[in-house]
């Protein structure tokens, strides 16, 4: 079986969808119309810009191109993860935690998967390391996102609770454990759910569009599975050093909550 080829008519028809949605939302007053049709617009220009990428750096393998490409992910990634906090750590703070936390865990993970498990040779051939590294920063980004946002908002809420243990003689760490505790659950929660889920509610992505392509259902089976272990770990990875380091930065030398550390809170 051949993957059947898409039309720009066809794609005309499923963006007409996104377009009825925003009618809906304009309609309902829900005020969220402006944002889909941008998301929209940019996951187009986005993704044919990608595509464009993707077929130079197949074509020469280029190692510098490569690396490049993957600096641009983590960044985005990084900002991304900030831009969804509702209190976000003040100064390069804010963005260097989430991008930290993904390169540690997510370009970490794929450089083992690449190389121990799926054994590719160089590894760091395009047509493998990019897909597998994208999909994990598409997936840790959203769990690291709801760890950090969980991990502060919680904070500035408890500011008395935390306080009045430092003064009971508390350390840093165990005036805030427990509010560590409830981020890191938070920030699994998406990824529990999706391994849950896989195959009796929903038919993942990756082995979708293996099945599309004509491979196997078994073998699409094996990499979806390879994929969600690697996103669960990647996650789990990301949240807990995402969290640790952010606490961390909660509290002063002489461990003193330090809330204008955080930006004011946002609406929306």
């Amino acid at each position: 079986m051949t993957l059947i080829s898409l039309s720009p008519f066809d794609l005309t028809l499923a963006a007409g969808l996104v377009l009825l949605l925003a009618a809906v939302s304009w309609r309902l007053r829900l005020g969220v119309q402006r944002r889909i049709l941008i998301a929209a617009a940019r996951s187009c220009v986005q993704l044919v810009l990608l595509g464009l990428v993707l077929k130079v750096l197949f074509e020469t393998t280029d190692p510098l191109l490569i690396g490049l490409l993957v600096v641009i992910m983590l960044s985005v990634a990084g900002w991304e993860v900030m831009a969804r906090q509702t209190r976000r750590f003040r100064g390069t703070w804010g963005y260097g935690i989430g991008a930290l936390s993904m390169f540690l865990s997510s370009f970490s993970i794929t450089v083992l998967a690449l190389t121990v498990i799926i054994g590719v040779k160089p590894w760091y051939q395009p047509q493998y390391l990019i897909p597998l590294l994208g999909m994990l920063l598409g997936n840790t980004m959203s769990g690291i996102a709801i760890a950090l946002d969980g991990l502060t908002r919680q904070a500035s809420e408890a500011q008395n609770r935390i306080e009045a243990r430092l003064l009971l003689g508390a350390t840093w760490s165990e005036a805030i454990e427990d509010i560590r505790r409830d981020a890191l659950r938070s920030g699994l929660i998406p990824i529990v759910n999706a391994m849950a889920s896989a195959g009796v509610v929903s038919l993942p992505g990756m082995m979708t569009g293996q099945i599309l392509a004509g491979s196997p259902p078994m073998e699409a089976a094996k990499y979806q599975l390879l994929i969600m272990f690697l996103i669960a770990a990647g996650t789990g990875l990301g949240s807990v050093a995402a969290v640790w380091i952010g606490s961390k930065r909660l509290f002063d030398e002489r461990q003193r909550l330090r809330l204008d550390r955080l930006a004011a809170g946002r609406q929306g």
